[in-house]
């Protein structure tokens, strides 16, 4: 009895220790404790079609997302992680050709290009990865008219993502 409650103690001090060398949150992201800090970058919008709004909308959704998710300290510059990149795309076309050739759906398509370095662990950085993520709207509306709504639902799927790849390791 003694022995077994002897080795019970043993297995729960292990698990204790396994576990606080992680940081956990309730999002699934596991960042080593010695990580403090983030930089992240402006992404320029060099698509050939622009969205003047889309650059900062990303920006400040993927700096909300890891304020929001994580315990890391945003910084200016020299982060213990860095996120940077590029809007390389963003456009539409049509989707679902109906039998008369004419288009029942369009299809806006956004890419980011991004990179991502990890000074505490470089096995997780990667470089120049695109990230891409469509949604698709009817061709009898305008893209002026639903690009809003749209550019918004698929920025929230490429920060998640990107925060998937970069901290939750998914």
């Amino acid at each position: 009895m003694i022995k077994t409650a002897k080795y019970f103690i043993a297995t729960c001090l292990t698990l204790i220790v396994i576990s606080c060398s992680m940081n956990y949150s309730f999002t699934g992201a596991s960042i080593p404790p010695e990580v403090k800090t983030i930089h992240i970058s402006q992404f320029p919008n060099n698509a050939p079609l622009i969205n003047p709004m889309l650059s900062q909308e990303f920006t400040d959704g993927l700096r909300n997302k890891f304020q929001s998710q994580t315990s890391l300290i945003l910084v200016n510059n020299d982060g213990d992680m860095t996120l940077e990149g590029e809007i390389t795309g963003y456009n539409t076309r049509p989707v679902a050709i109906q039998s008369d050739d004419v288009a029942a759906m369009n299809r806006l398509t956004i890419t980011i290009k991004v990179t991502f370095i990890n000074n505490f662990d470089e096995s997780q950085s990667f470089t120049s990865q695109s990230f891409t993520r469509y949604e698709d709207y009817p061709s009898t509306q305008d893209l002026t008219s639903v690009s809003d709504g749209l550019v918004k639902q698929i920025v929230e799927y490429l920060v998640d993502d990107i925060f998937n790849k970069t901290v939750v390791n998914w």
